[in-house]
């Protein structure tokens, strides 16, 4: 018969045994170092200087002096010598200093969690926080840097898709993600007070825009911040012959984000993008029908916008001729677009009301 344990390696008292006390006190010794064996540490290598008796470590790969060649084994430190105790697969240890429960596999000490095939299940757990502490208000919480979601592929057992379930109580509840800088609010996405898909952004974590909307029963998108504007003229402006002079349009039918300014009768961009434009302009005559009415939209009040020239050459019917300018224009922040007429021949009017300038941003 052996003289110790399978397992433990606890000695045996053997028959006729002298001093059988000291057997038992050794075998009481390693129960009391193993049993709910908990290790102040596994990452040190030398031993400290100041050890307390019943002290405990798993001794970190490259171990020196006491515990050289002790790598992954336990260090005890017991009645002033260090004892090594080689670990049998399935030993657990509490570490300390990681607040962490490992379990030997017979190569390496493995958190309980990762173990493959352990089967470990976190059920109905009440906190759980990976790298900072979790509370009340965030019962799950995690301080990393990077985080990984993948499908379990068919080959694994799985189907191969991976869906993330967000659900909330009732369509008046929010449910969604938000964005943070330093812990101050600056974009929320998701379904907030209604099931429609939302998109708001902030400045400083309370006042709120909507950047776009989705209705959830018919799909459509809108975008409230959207830069757009329709004004038009009230009254008839005349313009001399042969002189390029800005049409006042001092109405707005709708002007989003205020960004025409009738008081100055220019659109002033409020972000940099990509705008599209249109105009149309009503001749009125003067004193002759044979004026040739010509229309352009210009850039910060002195460069033509490629594209949006045009001229009606032909014979003007009084109240009916007219002339429609589109163009697309890349603008800076504050750039300027205004509507100018002009009139060639002969002098004349842009009538009132059905003289419009319209834009919105589109990129």
């Amino acid at each position: 018969m052996s003289d110790e344990t399978t397992h433990l390696k606890l000695p045996y008292i053997l028959a006729s045994q002298a001093q059988k006390h000291v057997t038992h006190n050794e075998a009481i010794r390693l129960l009391d170092a193993l049993v709910q064996m908990s290790a102040i540490s596994r990452s040190e290598t030398d031993p400290p200087a100041s050890p307390n008796d019943g002290d405990r470590y798993i001794v970190a790969s490259g171990g020196a002096g006491a515990w050289a060649g002790w790598d992954l084994n336990v260090a005890y430190w017991v009645d002033g010598v260090w004892m090594k105790l080689v670990p049998q697969p399935g030993w657990r240890a509490w570490i300390e200093d990681e607040a962490r429960l490992v379990i030997w596999t017979g190569a390496a000490w493995e958190p309980v969690e990762g173990i493959p095939g352990s089967g470990a299940v976190i059920q109905n757990a009440a906190l759980i926080g990976l790298g900072t502490a979790a509370d009340a208000q965030n019962p799950f919480s995690a301080k990393i840097n990077k985080a990984l979601w993948t499908a379990r592929y068919a080959s694994e057992g799985g189907d191969g898709d991976l869906f993330y379930t967000m659900n909330k109580e009732a369509a008046g509840g929010d449910v969604g993600f938000v964005l943070q800088t330093d812990f101050v609010t600056k974009a929320l996405l998701g379904l907030f007070g209604s099931d429609n898909l939302r998109l708001a952004v902030s400045a400083d974590g309370s006042a709120f825009n909507d950047a776009f909307e989705v209705d959830h029963e018919t799909g459509i998108m809108n975008q409230p911040r959207l830069p757009r504007f329709k004004g038009y003229t009230n009254f008839d402006n005349y313009v001399a012959v042969d002189t390029w002079t800005k049409i006042a349009i001092n109405n707005t039918e709708y002007n989003d984000q205020n960004a025409f300014d009738a008081g100055n009768n220019r659109f002033v961009a409020p972000a940099a993008g990509t705008y599209l434009f249109g105009a149309s302009l009503l001749y009125k005559v003067n004193s002759s029908t044979a004026a040739r009415m010509r229309g352009r939209l210009v850039l910060n009040g002195t460069t033509a916008i490629r594209g949006s020239f045009g001229e009606i050459s032909g014979e003007h019917v009084s109240e009916a001729t007219a002339l429609w300018l589109h163009a697309i224009a890349l603008l800076a922040e504050g750039d300027t677009v205004e509507l100018q007429g002009y009139f060639r021949v002969q002098d004349g009017y842009f009538a009132a009301d059905h003289t419009a300038f319209w834009g919105c941003k589109v990129g």
